[in-house]
């Protein structure tokens, strides 16, 4: 059974669905203004293993992702850059952002809500707030939320009475842990902004409010797990439990889930800094998106994370050698199919299935891979059906390693030739050979089986 630390209670609790075999699963998604960087996508990664998970446990998850594609930021690029419509921001990053997430093999959701899409959702969820005394429209023409009117409020941050600022309103979209005010719901025109109608007057939705209104319309008004990063908890978060609760009188969440923050060389990422990066740079410097991936694997997810070049270098080494591992099993194999299910197999399944299931212990889980890498008592191919179980979870795509293992045609003829001389002993003829194929970047190794051949980079 999954035990995962619950942010509500501060406790690791075990995790009983709402519905039998069904999870509903809601994500905070990008703000398309610019590329996420890799802060972002270590939620992101995060946020797949926590689904896989749940899908490895058995159970059927409905995952929402919003997409925010109006907010604070992206208006002011839309303004300085004088561009005709913000969707001229927001389209190219948001099919850069879903491309991001292929190239790090994390699954799709099920939805993923564009802000601009549900105007009308959100509208309707302020105009139930109004209804039940929640919210008011301020004397500069927003909808505000009266967090005085809600009991609760701050409870996910453990926000206490009195730092909340009676009276006092904040109209920005993201704002600091010290300004527990009144945040805005509807957003009033001001000039050359991009607005919509609705009764209140012409606007647009505060950044709060959708992940209210489009986990609701989706996933209904009291759903299993809301994931995001540690920044999220407050305002955030709390101010989609005010709103929303406010609106439906129901419990919002059962389970809130939040990962920590990667650091770059010790620091918080910014510009500023010159450390901010994203997926394009790590690839330019020649790594594989996966080797970020199995990166953030090496750290739990509620422990900060400490990016550096040399660190994604020792852990793309440590993925090309699984990979090759992976591969061998199979070369040495040779399809054949033994049985699996050995005491030694199924404590190995076991293993993992605790580890994942422990708060998703990822560490644990890849130290357990290693081991079973490692372990004599185990066939090739037992190996190998292990591996592939367990990347149910870990996202590693294994499969890619056979594909490096097969050579281009030009290589597999000069093994063929080096074969042929080493059969009737030319081995100086045999020792040439093999120096034209490392001279086209791979490396063959002679074992019981036959030439195992692999390349040099990858």
């Amino acid at each position: 059974m999954l035990k995962i630390q619950n942010t509500l209670s501060k406790k690791k609790e075990t995790f009983t669905p709402i519905k039998k075999s069904y999870v509903g699963l809601y994500t905070c998604g990008p703000t398309v203004y610019d590329r996420a960087h890799i802060g972002n996508l270590r939620t992101f990664v995060f946020e797949d293993i926590l689904r896989r998970t749940l899908e490895y446990d058995g159970y059927k998850v409905k995952q929402v992702m919003n997409i925010t594609d109006v907010e604070d930021k992206i208006i002011k690029r839309f303004l300085k850059e004088k561009k005709k419509n913000i969707s001229e921001i927001t389209k190219p990053n948001t099919k850069r952002f879903l491309e991001d997430m292929d190239e790090l093999n994390i699954e799709h959701s099920e939805a993923y809500p564009l802000v601009t899409e549900n105007i009308d959702a959100i509208i309707s969820v302020i105009k139930k707030l109004i209804k039940n005394g929640f919210a008011y429209k301020g004397d500069d023409g927003s909808v505000y939320f009266d967090i005085s009117k809600f009991k609760k409020y701050g409870k996910l941050a453990r926000i206490k009475k009195v730092d909340i600022k009676v009276g006092a309103r904040v109209s920005a979209d993201e704002y600091g842990k010290t300004e527990a005010q009144d945040f805005v719901l509807w957003k009033s025109r001001k000039g050359n902004e991009p607005f919509w109608k609705s009764p209140f007057g012409e606007g647009r939705p505060g950044w709060h409010i959708e992940c209210s209104a489009l986990s609701m319309k989706y996933l209904g008004p009291t759903f299993d797990i809301h994931a995001g990063g540690v920044d999220l908890i407050f305002p955030h978060h709390d101010n989609e439990i005010a709103q929303s609760e406010g609106a439906t009188g129901k419990k919002f969440v059962n389970y809130w889930v939040h990962g920590e923050h990667l650091l770059v060389n010790g620091k918080k990422m910014a510009k500023s800094l010159k450390n901010f990066y994203t997926l394009d740079d790590i690839k330019k410097k020649g790594f594989l998106p996966i080797a970020f991936r199995y990166f953030t694997l090496s750290a739990h997810y509620r422990s900060k994370l400490n990016f550096t070049w040399d660190a994604l270098g020792a852990a793309q080494n440590t993925l090309v050698n699984l990979y090759r591992e992976f591969a061998y099993f199979g070369f040495v194999s040779n399809g054949k199919k033994i049985q699996t299910e050995s005491g030694e197999y199924k404590k190995y399944r076991k293993e993992f299935l605790e580890a994942v299931n422990d708060d998703i212990n990822m560490p644990k889980a890849l130290s357990i891979l290693w081991r079973v890498i490692g372990d004599t008592l185990l066939s090739g191919h037992q190996k190998r059906e292990l591996l592939l179980d367990f990347d149910k979870v870990l996202g590693l795509n294994m499969g890619f390693a056979d594909e490096l293992a097969i050579p281009p045609a030009n290589v597999v003829k000069l093994v063929d030739q080096r074969e042929e001389k080493r059969i009737h002993k030319q081995f100086v003829k045999a020792d040439a050979l093999r120096d034209k194929i490392e001279d086209l970047e791979y490396l063959i190794e002679d074992t019981h089986y036959g030439p195992f051949v692999w390349p040099k980079k990858i």
